[in-house]
Formats: structure tokens, sequence, C-alpha cells
């Protein structure tokens, strides 16, 4: 395998300048299975949103109202935001303050970059979570009174009050502490080990018990937070550690064992990540992704700093004959976060080059994100951020096409000194897509409609400043459940797109595409809606996917 060939960022207009002689050098350059620079203009910028969010959020999700929700555990003494109307929580369960008048979650709004406490009951620390059709936010699990906990949230507008309700009846069959959920195309939730289980269970509860999952009781320690993607076939990807199944969740079958990833353990404490890559054509085909990890002798070593990983690996999960093609990152990383792009790149940000995670245990903290492009295997390093993210760090897309950053504190209690301390600020990351010089591509969603129908055709105007070159497209991107590297039930799908039709006298272009060809394509939710002009993306627009 030769080896990558990273770039950086080149406005497209520089490329007439080179010389023939390195313009025929860039083109027989062919590292990590042929790879070429981007043509999209502008520089990626970093903007700090709130100097104090009140949490440092170790889980976060953004909603389709609006407002994104952040969440950290309830069981480490006071956060730096009060609870209203002088709620307070009494635990005699809580490791310090039994009584506690502060919040542990919060409700952050993005258009005015403020935040509003909310009130959680139950310790929510290493929680799960996963969003269902109608929007409501699932959140399951966590520590000591939280462990079997079940909770909602639907949302609403920044302006309103809706909050946290917790189930006293209704409980999870097991203890879930490092649990992954799954929506699926039933619109029920599948949710897997932990700690505490190596079984799954689905919510609502099938009335039946546990279902024990071999794949995790066999990898001891390195199996928390599996990596699971629905696959359109119906199926369900399964990894941990380094070994991944298909699974046939409805007959609790293991389909196929694929063969073991290189290089490091790749799931918490290691902490990797993976990104289901976006389904387009026929849909029969999925790959997934695996990216960083870190060494096995890495958790709990404080002083060792092993370094992390420095490969990812990819594979056609959908093919008999599946096997891994690796390749290398710029850096080492792990506790990276893989973020799906409106333009079907992947964003690779957060993390650390040394150690896993856990307390203290992770150094030299990586600040250059790097944008993946699956169909060219090109890395393009982009510019750093002046704040690590460390452990319990999330990043998460944004209907704008921004990634909002937030989280990071690898103590036991919120810790405001030495090199890595709690971090209540809040960032975004603008990929260059959105640098004003890509407006005249810019497409922008004019008139469309809130529901898609399965397998029906829609209709979607956009206006454009500059007649289109080429076939517009549309992409359905997924909200997910974002922590400790993992954004559960991430999901893109490209939609079957007619070419643009000009709208007689004016700047507007129809466009008609067809819904999503089946729930196992795209499980009922909401999902941001995004028209791709150029490589350049619209704002985007919350549409919800249903029968």
């Amino acid at each position: 395998m030769e080896a990558c060939f990273i770039v950086t960022r080149i406005h497209c207009a520089f490329l007439f300048f080179l010389a023939p002689a390195l313009l025929l050098l860039l083109q027989q350059l062919k590292p990590c299975e042929a790879q070429s620079t981007t043509t999209v203009a502008g520089n990626a910028t970093w903007t700090l949103l709130l100097e104090n969010a009140g949490i440092a959020s170790m889980h976060t999700a953004v909603t389709y109202m609006g407002p994104v929700i952040f969440l950290d555990r309830t069981d480490i003494g006071p956060s730096q935001i009060a609870l209203a109307d002088e709620r307070c929580r009494n635990d005699s369960l809580d490791q310090t303050d039994t009584f506690d008048c502060t919040a542990h979650s919060v409700m952050f709004d993005p258009d005015t970059n403020t935040v509003r406490p909310l009130y959680i009951s139950t310790d929510t620390w290493c929680s799960s979570g996963q969003f269902l059709p109608n929007g409501t936010l699932l959140q399951t699990g966590g520590f000591n009174d939280g462990v079997q906990k079940i909770r909602w949230l639907d949302p609403c507008a920044a302006n309103e009050t809706c909050d946290w309700v917790e189930s006293d009846t209704d409980v999870l069959q097991a203890g879930r502490w490092y649990a992954t959920n799954q929506l699926l195309p039933d619109g029920s939730t599948f949710v897997l080990g932990g700690q505490y289980s190596n079984a799954y269970e689905f919510l609502p509860a099938d009335g039946s018990l546990l279902y024990n999952l071999d794949l995790l009781s066999t990898q001891g320690y390195f199996d928390w937070y599996p990596f699971v993607h629905l696959l359109p076939d119906g199926n369900l990807w399964i990894f941990a550690n380094r070994d991944s199944i298909l699974f046939d969740y409805t007959h609790d079958v293991v389909l196929q064992n694929y063969p073991t990833i290189p290089g490091e353990p790749r799931n918490y404490p290691c902490a990797g990540s993976s990104v289901l890559l976006a389904l387009d054509g026929d849909y029969t085909d999925a790959e997934v992704m695996v990216c960083g990890g870190a060494s096995i002798m890495a958790p709990g070593n404080v002083t060792a700093q092993y370094p992390a990983s420095q490969t990812c690996g990819r594979m056609v999960v959908t093919s008999p004959n599946a096997s891994w093609t690796m390749i290398e990152m710029p850096f080492r990383r792990n506790m990276g976060d893989m973020v799906l792009l409106p333009t079907s790149e992947i964003l690779i940000i957060n993390g650390a080059q040394n150690g896993a995670q856990g307390w203290n245990t992770a150094t030299n903290a990586v600040y250059n994100p790097l944008t993946f492009d699956p169909d060219t295997w090109t890395f393009v390093v982009e510019p750093a951020t002046t704040i690590a993210r460390v452990y319990h760090s999330t990043a998460n897309l944004l209907p704008d096409g921004r990634v909002l950053v937030a989280g990071s504190n690898c103590h036991i209690m919120y810790t405001f000194t030495g090199d890595f301390p709690t971090e209540l600020r809040v960032e975004s990351f603008s990929p260059a897509y959105l640098d004003p010089i890509n407006d005249p591509f810019r497409p922008q969603i004019v008139t469309f409609s809130e529901i898609v129908n399965y397998n029906t055709s829609f209709n979607v105007e956009i206006s454009l400043p500059t007649a289109p070159t080429g076939n517009i497209g549309l992409t359905l991107t997924s909200s997910p459940f974002t922590t400790h590297s993992f954004s559960q039930g991430q999901r893109q799908i490209k939609l079957p797109v007619t070419a643009p039709s000009l709208i007689s006298g004016t700047d507007t272009y129809l466009l008609t595409a067809l819904g999503p060809i089946s729930t196992t394509v795209a499980p009922p939710s909401w999902y941001m809606l995004h028209a791709i002009n150029e490589g350049i993306p619209s704002g985007g627009i919350w549409v919800n996917v249903q029968y």
C-alpha cells in the first residue's frame, strides 16, 4: 500500500498557475487507492460561540426543532449553571453532594448562543440515546441510580419549556453503562451492551427477556460502546474491539463473521470511531469506516502514554467476501469523532495522539480536524482549534452545515486547572464550503415538503445565484446521539434526483426526488435535507420521513 498523499485545501483557480510538470506529478500520485485535491474554494474557520455553557457536554444531540441537548453526568457535584425555579436534586446515591441545585443538562440555542438549564434526576454518566420517529429523544441507562433508567425529551423551540421526563415504571431489562442504541426500521430501538451486560433488548420492550450476543462475551474490557450500523438489507453490522459480525436481530442469528481489523483495539476505552458511508445508487451496497484507536496497553496507564492508532479501515460489509482496506491518517488519533457532512465527506475531529479514554490517561491533543473524501480517498488537513477536546467531548452536524463542538473533561470532577481543564466553551467548525467565496454556487431551498414518504416522488424548489453546470444532489442526514467518539444512529442517504428545470422568469429551479425506497434504508425519523451544487451545500431544512 502506498503512503497517503496528504493535502491542504487549495483554491481551484490556483491550479491554473501550476507548472505542467507539477500538474503531471499530481495526476500520477495515487496513494490511498487514488486521491486528488479538493476543488472547493475557500477556507475552513473556527468560531467561539459561548464562553460558558454551564456544563461539559458528555452527550450531545441536535433536535429537529433547532435547539441542541447537552448532557453530562449528575453525580460529580455542582456544575456551573443553576437549576431554574429553585429546583434541586436530593439523591443519597450521589458520590459528592447529595443535595444539588445545579443543572447537568442544558438546551443550547445555536441561533442565539444561549443555554437554558434542564432538570435530569438520575445519573446519565456514560449513557446512550437515539431519536424516535416523532423526534422525541430517547435516553437510556447510565450509572448508579440511572443504570436501568429510561428517559424522554420531546423537543421544543428555544422559547418554550420542554424538559426531561423519567419513567418510574418502564425500566431497561439490564443495566446499561457504556451501551449503544440504534433506531430500527419499525421505529423501535435496539439497545446493546455496556459494562453490565453482553445482551441486547428492544424498546418498547418486546415481552421477552434479554438476548445474549456472543461477540460481546469474547472481547473482555474492549467492547463498551460497540459500533452498530443498520444496513440497507435490514441487518445490523456490529463491531467490538477488532471483530465484527453481520447480525439478523429478528431471528437472533449471526449471518457472517468479518475479518479482524488490523491494528489496535477500536472501542472504548481505546476510543476509535466508526461511520456508515453515505448510502447511494440502488442501496444494495454498504460500506463502513473505522478510524483511530489506542494501544491495548494504554487504558489506565497514565505514565506510559502509548501512541494512538494512525489507521483507518474501510470495508464493504454487504459483500460475502468482505475485507478491510487500510489507510493512514495524517495524525495518530484516539477519541476522535467522525461526522458525516452534507457533501458526504467525513470530518474527523477532536481527540488525542497518545493514551486512551479515561481519567487523565491521554496527552498530546489533536487540534487539527481532517476532512476525508471517500470517493477520492483524500485527507485534507483543516485549520486548528485552540481548544483541546479530549475525553468526554462531542461533535455534531448542524443544519446550516457547521459542526458544533462541545465538552471535554478528563477528570472525575469539574477541574479548571492543569493541562486539560474541564471545558465549558462551545465552538463551531465551519468547513470550507461555508466560505462566502462559494456563495455564487450555493443553492437555497425555497419550497419543499416537510413530509417525505417512502418510494414516493416529491418536489424541491431551489434558488441559485448562477445557472448550474450539472445535476444537483439531495442528501438526507440523520441527527445522531453523540458520545464517547461514536454517533449512535448516524446515517446519510443520497436521493435520486432529476436534472434541475428552470422555472420561467426566476432564478429558481425545480427538482423532483424520490423518497427513500424502504425503512431499512432510512428508518422513519426527522432528517436534515441539503441540496448540493458543485460541492457546495445549501442550508439544511428538517423533513420527516414516514410511511
